[in-house]
């Protein structure tokens, strides 16, 4: 089991492939906020439900200075057909050997109808300008949590 992120831990560096391909990383995002937020799987109904609240509001999370990146162990292919079907504008990575995914704590045993399963738990880590943990948010819903994020962020 991997351990969860922390307020004030450094959040650990990445380096992935996006839906084109091209590498993202969390460290050309310094000076900016930046939303990394984890989920299960590219077209699948609570997922989808997820990045387009993201992208409805990416404007006003941009306007206040966050960036967003979904992380998923999607392949690049996955993540250009999921942004394609649903229109989405917020920047999706694929991590699809899991390594970004434990680093964050973002993978491992969680519940699953009942059952206890090992996979990715959906969390959302906001890290600030510098490069360190805000808030780690771990098992959240896909519904209705872009918007208490932007609640409790005061935005």
């Amino acid at each position: 089991m991997s351990e969860r992120l922390q307020p004030g831990d450094t959040a650990p560096d990445f380096s992935l492939p996006d839906a084109d391909g091209n590498e993202v990383s969390l460290s050309a995002h310094k000076g900016r906020k930046v939303i990394v937020y984890f989920y299960p799987a590219a077209l699948t109904p609570g997922c989808t439900k997820q990045a387009c609240d993201f992208t409805d509001n990416l404007e006003l999370l941009a306007g206040a200075g966050y960036d967003v990146i979904g992380v998923s162990p999607d392949k690049p292919e996955k993540l250009a057909k999921f942004r394609e079907k649903e229109s989405l504008k917020v920047t999706l990575v694929g991590d699809p050997d899991k390594t970004v995914l434990e680093a964050y704590g973002a993978f491992g045993e969680k519940k699953l109808y009942g059952k206890t399963v090992v996979g990715v738990i959906r969390s959302t880590v906001i890290v600030d300008e510098e490069g360190k943990v805000e808030r780690a948010l771990y098992n959240v819903k896909a519904t209705g949590h872009v918007a208490k994020i932007i609640k409790d962020l005061g935005i």
